[in-house]
């Protein structure tokens, strides 16, 4: 392992999303409208793929007859984007006569810092002077602070409004899920502009709506650039990539943003020659185009192509860099996500950010590599990832699957009770499932009920598992029949096989295979996986043959299913059943990959697989396990 100077998988419980740790073009694009009124001038921004809230900005003009007031309004505005609001605030009280830009350039600096309780204090004042941008921003504000029942409500009370105001309206409706609000107010607007055409095809498109998305599209009086972009990535999205290539060779003109748009729909698509041949034609390339091709590589799992492209970029940065690490994780080459993170640490370039440590933490996870795992701790305690709740459950994780149980416990006794969320008690509840301490897990459940938090998905993975490892099934039933019932958590394959995993430990292996039969969707490979471990252990042909014939109609070239069948059967004496096994699978050309421990000692680590005997220290080593299990046959037992 090398060594070096480094939470929607974190481990087995922990999920973030891969697409949280790269970046993935949809429609990453600011539509910029520029509202003229008489004076002063601003600009509105609105986001049409949801990830970003209106903003308003002040123009670096200000047509203010008074020449002390705009000096102090350019001031006050050049400190609210430097984040010194109350330095703003200070130079605003000690004005006279503070005009309308005035009062609006610190309500939206107080907006920009997230003080929408200041901002709102400020927009009631009796003396406020307000206009159309002074409410528009007010709206934004609570829309930016996701909270859309106070932005609706004042919106209803503006006393005038213009396109703008209704798009910020419209916009954050789409962002908050509310399709049919949003829908209801466009069709109310007394006029519209491209923008609001755009906002309202690009939310149809995205959450699924696609033939309504692409009829308004069709009678759209006007398109730009965007209009184009959105209606692509929406067919792309919704599996409609031919339909969406139809579209973008009509389009009147492209900008790099339509080329990547296009690049990720065939990825999406698990189309990447087409994808791969698209961006080779594209006549610019910007950063975000390399890490879309990159990551639409990851995904579809060609890491070979996508570490090559990754070697050609001119420019990385972090998302590059996190998009390979996560990449070379979830494919199984820990070892080699360590190298690339210290590559991209010697580059002194891209800093990590908190996927980035989220990524790598799981690699040390993976190999057990403590050391490694204190290093990248060490890092983090000097950014301002720390306190992310993602990265300590990372931590938590690491420190689990290398042993230090004690470690990750007090990372999570140390950390404040305030700043626990459910990520952190998800993370210190799969801990406990991973050291098999199930009671410990489940005072760990109600504790965290007591503290106000419901369960979701990621926390009834980790309690049941825990409940398997210790082999408490009564419990482990009843907290599987508490997540049916709740019908708010959506019931994943994962559960499905953390409790046929309960039952097969237990030896209930008639209930696994009802439970199994009872299922309304195809059970996967974990279900199956699940039944057959179980069959093994307690020696069970009959069922084991059914689950491995089960498990070999989704996976036909896994040679463990093929293995741990042969095992039943010698287990329970049927030898030519065992033999006519294994020569099927020698047939097929399977090999089963030996089973390999490692250690590390004294900063070096020692690997060792099934019968190894290529060990210096071999002799010596094999000397101390006779000796160990002669004195196990013995009965000797070690006392702390």
């Amino acid at each position: 392992m090398l060594a070096f100077f480094r939470v929607v998988e974190v481990g087995k419980f922990i999920r973030i999303p891969f697409s949280n740790c790269v970046q993935i073009i949809t429609i990453p694009v600011l539509i910029n409208l520029k509202l003229l009124l008489r004076r002063p001038r601003f600009n509105l921004y609105h986001s049409i793929d949801g990830s970003r809230s209106a903003k308003i900005s002040m123009s670096r003009k200000d047509f203010t007859v008074d020449g002390n007031v705009a000096r102090c309004n350019w001031m006050i505005t050049s400190l609210s984007k430097d984040g010194r609001i109350m330095e703003a605030r200070r130079l605003f009280d000690e004005m006279r006569d503070p005009d309308v830009i005035t009062w609006t350039s610190v309500i939206s600096g107080f907006i920009k810092c997230g003080m929408i309780e200041e901002a709102r204090r400020l927009f009631d004042r009796v003396d406020a002077k307000k206009n159309v941008v002074t409410w528009t921003a007010m709206v934004g504000g609570y829309i930016r602070s996701n909270k859309i029942s106070e932005a609706e409500k004042l919106f209803h009370e503006m006393p005038n409004k213009n396109v703008v105001s209704w798009n910020t309206m419209i916009d954050g409706y789409a962002q908050n899920g509310g399709i049919d609000s949003a829908m209801y107010l466009f069709e109310k607007m007394p006029e519209r502009n491209v923008v609001s055409w755009n906002t309202v095809v690009s939310m149809l498109a995205q959450c699924g709506r696609i033939e309504e998305a692409r009829r308004l599209f069709d009678r759209m009086p006007e398109r730009d650039v965007i209009s184009w972009t959105a209606m692509i990535a929406g067919l792309s999205k919704n599996g409609r990539i031919d339909e969406a290539r139809l579209l973008f060779d009509r389009m009147p003109e492209r900008n790099v943003v339509s080329w990547n748009a296009m690049i990720t729909g065939y990825s999406q698509n698990s189309r990447l020659d087409e994808a791969l041949d698209l961006f080779e034609k594209m006549p610019e390339r910007d950063l975000p185009s390399w890490n879309t091709m990159i990551t639409g590589l990851i995904q579809n799992g060609d890491l070979r192509r996508a570490r090559k492209l990754f070697n050609a970029m001119p420019i990385k940065n972090v998302i590059s860099w996190t998009t390979m690490i996560t990449g070379y994780v979830q494919e199984g080459e820990s070892e080699e996500a360590l190298k690339i993170f210290s590559r991209m640490l010697s580059t002194n370039g891209a800093k990590p950010n908190q996927g980035t440590f989220v990524s790598v933490l799981g690699a040390c996870s993976n190999l057990a590599g403590l050391g490694e795992g204190q290093q990248i701790h060490q890092i983090v305690s000097k950014t301002v990832y720390q306190d992310s709740t993602f990265v300590v459950s990372a931590l938590i994780n690491m420190y689990s699957k290398c042993g230090e149980l004690k470690t990750a416990r007090k990372m999570f006794d140390d950390g404040m009770t305030s700043q626990r969320d459910l990520v952190s008690w998800n993370g210190i509840i799969a801990a406990y499932a991973h050291h098999g301490c199930g009671k410990e897990a489940i005072r760990l459940f109600n504790e965290m009920i007591k503290s106000g938090f419901k369960p979701d998905d990621v926390t009834y993975v980790g309690l049941i598992s825990a409940c398997s490892h210790a082999g408490l099934v009564e419990e482990g039933l009843k907290y599987f029949d508490e997540l049916v019932k709740d019908g708010s958590i959506l019931v994943r394959e994962d559960h499905y096989a953390c409790l046929v995993d309960l039952c097969g430990r237990a030896g209930r292996l008639k209930e696994a295979v009802d439970f199994i039969e009872r299922l309304e969707t195809k059970p996967s490979a974990r279900v199956w996986g699940a039944l057959l471990a179980g069959c093994n252990v307690h020696a069970n042909a009959k069922i084991g043959k059914l689950a491995a014939k089960k498990l070999l109609e989704v996976e036909p070239e896994n040679a463990g299913t093929y293995m741990l069948l042969s095992n039943i059967y010698a287990s329970t004496g049927k030898w030519k059943e065992a033999s006519r096994v294994r020569l099927k699978m020698k047939d097929k050309g399977l090999k089963k990959q030996p089973g390999c421990s490692w250690i590390e000692v004294r900063n070096r680590v020692h690997a060792f697989v099934v019968g190894d005997k290529s060990h210096s220290q071999s002799k010596l080593i094999y000397s101390l396990i006779r000796d160990l299990h002669s004195k196990d046959e013995e009965g000797w037992v070690r006392t702390e």
